[in-house]
């Protein structure tokens, strides 16, 4: 619960949602039993649904934990596809590749370990879409990195853009700042057509003109 959508219409809305694989149900089990923050099987269904309806074969994650989201956008891109996993932290990565390896998804998912944004200049050419879940206090920096390198009609797709209902309130730390410089970053950008969606705590859905 986030204190943005009222907790009985969340709680509806997630007993609406079907059973996941065991694998994703396993994540969901680990990330609440440790407080590992995952996006949740709700958040999920979207990414993969707009995912599907770009097409997207080429994916970039800039934040992905233990691998809950890379493993939702792996079935979504598909046999063909490729998904960039990121994380700071070598034991998230070699746990998430475990996973990966019981979901049948290491063809699809290459694991990159380092600071996300970094590691994306290590790559060439554009991305059909880009998944922004690093510290809020980096997000503007992750928007400067991430637009150049969508291809036009890709999308940027940002969790926590409502950060707890805070980005309303008069909070002032370095986190809730960085989510509002992010959310004015993306309405004022010319080449960007966004919406933030209320859902969980706030998904902001950025299309590239």
């Amino acid at each position: 619960m986030n204190g943005i959508t009222d907790k009985l219409v969340e709680l509806y809305m997630d007993d609406l949602l079907p059973r996941r694989d065991e694998v994703l149900t396993e994540i969901e089990a680990t990330a609440a039993l440790r407080d590992i923050p995952i996006i949740g099987p709700a958040v999920a269904r979207v990414l993969y649904q707009y995912a599907r309806l770009i097409d997207a074969r080429r994916i970039y994650e800039m934040g992905s934990a233990i691998g809950y989201s890379t493993i939702w956008l792996a079935h979504a891109v598909g046999s063909q596809g490729k998904v960039y996993y990121t994380d700071g932290s070598s034991a998230n990565a070699a746990e998430a590749r475990g996973y990966f390896e019981r979901a049948g998804m290491t063809d699809q998912i290459e694991i990159l370990v380092g600071d996300s944004m970094a590691l994306l200049d290590t790559l060439d050419g554009e991305f059909d879409l880009i998944f922004n879940d690093v510290d809020k206090h980096q997000y503007p920096e992750a928007f400067h990195k991430a637009v150049p390198r969508l291809r036009r009609g890709g999308l940027l797709i940002t969790d926590n853009a409502l950060w707890y209902g805070k980005v309303a309130r008069d909070d002032a730390d370095k986190y809730t700042a960085g989510v509002r410089q992010f959310n004015q970053l993306i309405y004022a950008a010319d080449d960007l057509y966004p919406t933030i969606l209320p859902i969980r705590d706030g998904l902001a859905v950025c299309l590239k003109r």
